[in-house]
């Protein structure tokens, strides 16, 4: 009997938990696959029966949908010359980020998280697209203190979706970025309006010159339909 590959191997241990099924995203012109969650709701009432849920924020499975951000962040980086150039994404969740940014001409692309089946998920959707040799998905904690040395000789980009909600992380991830960018290189955070954090911002303003846009895209949502959505993203670069 032939070995499994890797897809499928993945692919067996997460429908142990989630019933799951890969579904196209289209960018550019182009087709993309994530895995997506069937049984979301089964799920989150199984965590709520083991009372597994103390703070929504963290506890639910945030980094099993694909945020609109993402899309916003991807595609905005393909103004900042990628070719050749290095990125880091942090608080991926399932990375579709990273697979928009992969078609851009980064060179690698480190795709993390902290949460195990966020690992999974990623991995599945870089086997799935075929860019393994692109992207490489590691397990990282922004809160853990000194310099990684996986990332010593500093990255190029560092960039992170919908993360700036969670207010304990803002100074952890100012350093994080303190610690680990590159002379020349430069920080996107990406959020929704409606999220907007100006505190990070502010926070942020001490250590690097800080620049906002805003990006008006349209999404569409099963429940409520076409939207006009609005994203501030924040860059920092060293002052």
């Amino acid at each position: 009997m032939p070995e499994k590959d890797e897809l499928s191997t993945l692919l067996d241990a997460i429908s142990t938990e989630f019933d799951v099924r890969f579904e196209p995203l289209h960018v550019d012109g182009k087709t993309l696959h994530t895995l997506s969650i069937c049984n979301m709701q089964e799920h989150i009432d199984k965590l709520l029966i083991r009372k597994a849920v103390r703070n929504p924020l963290k506890d639910l499975p945030l980094w099993g949908k694909v945020w609109p951000g993402s899309f916003v962040l991807g595609r905005f980086l393909r103004k900042y010359a990628p070719e050749g150039k290095t990125l880091l994404e942090l608080g991926a969740g399932c990375g579709v980020l990273s697979l928009i940014a992969a078609q851009y001409g980064f060179s690698r692309i480190v795709l993390t998280d902290i949460v195990r089946e966020a690992l999974l998920f990623a991995r599945a959707n870089v086997l799935r697209n075929g860019l393994q040799d692109v992207i490489e998905v590691a397990q990282l904690d922004v809160t853990a203190p000194g310099k990684n040395p996986r990332y010593a000789h500093g990255v190029d980009c560092i960039a992170a979706s919908e993360l700036l909600y969670l207010d304990d992380l803002h100074r952890p991830l100012i350093k994080f970025v303190e610690r680990h960018l590159a002379p020349a290189g430069k920080a996107f955070f990406c959020t929704e309006l409606t999220r907007h954090k100006p505190a990070f911002a502010k926070m942020a303003a001490k250590s690097f010159k800080v620049t906002e846009g805003r990006i008006g895209v349209k999404t569409h949502d099963d429940a409520d339909g076409e939207q006009r959505r609005i994203y501030t993203v924040l860059i920092l670069e060293r002052a």
